[in-house]
């Protein structure tokens, strides 16, 4: 195993009405990025967070932000997310007509570019893409509302994907969100992943924020170093 598998947290579950204290304790909790969900309403039945609430939580947290475009159209905002001070932005490829010359803009604006798959949308997608990302983000139930199901037939894709990554010889990420616990976190890092969003379950743990975090890690890595020590 590489690397420690990374914990990003949702804010879709926190409190709107104090975001800047949410941030904070998830940095004191343990947290390697933080996830914000942002919806429009339109690609999903749901809305959230614009640009100016993120630049004003921005200064609260000591780790990076990123920003899951649920958007008709990311390339009309994509500026907007990153002067907000996300260091990170993803897009859905289904979203995006043209994903190679978006991808192209998140890097040209000075950030990481991610690509999110629907759970239906074939791993093949980016095969010809990779070499503009950083981050493949797939997604273990259908976006637009926090609190939903894991998608265990996800997981043959996370192994393609992770197939993909791996022969393209280049440092990309393989996150996935949606569902995300302790009692499914072992086979998405089992099949490939390596980063891994929560919410619901993450906010809702009886011991806190970070016994969350350090949980989700643990069962992660040792479901990673096993399935490495099958494949050598």
């Amino acid at each position: 195993m590489s690397s420690p598998s990374r914990i990003i947290p949702s804010v879709l579950p926190a409190d709107f009405s104090a975001l800047g204290a949410e941030v904070s304790a998830l940095c004191a909790a343990g947290a390697d990025r933080i996830q914000w969900d942002v919806m429009d309403g339109v690609f999903v039945p749901n809305l959230t967070f614009g640009p100016d609430v993120i630049a004003a939580a921005r200064p609260h947290s000591s780790v990076p932000f990123e920003a899951h475009l649920m958007v008709t159209d990311p390339d009309r905002d994509i500026a907007r997310y990153v002067d907000a001070g996300c260091d990170l932005v993803i897009v859905h490829a289904e979203a995006c007509p043209h994903l190679h010359r978006t991808l192209g803009l998140i890097r040209d604006l000075g950030a990481r570019a991610g690509v999110a798959l629907n759970p239906a949308t074939p791993a093949g997608t980016l095969a010809h893409v990779l070499d503009l990302t950083d981050l493949v983000l797939a997604m273990t139930v259908n976006p637009g509302f926090g609190g939903q199901r894991y998608v265990p037939a996800v997981e043959p894709k996370l192994v393609e994907l992770r197939r993909l990554i791996d022969a393209s010889g280049l440092a990309i990420e393989l996150e996935v969100d949606g569902g995300i616990s302790d009692a499914t976190i072992a086979g998405a890092a089992a099949a490939g992943a390596d980063a891994f969003i929560s919410g619901s379950w993450l906010y809702g743990h009886p011991g806190g924020k970070r016994a969350a975090v350090a949980e989700l890690r643990a069962i992660a890595d040792a479901a990673r170093g096993r399935q490495q020590r099958e494949v050598a």
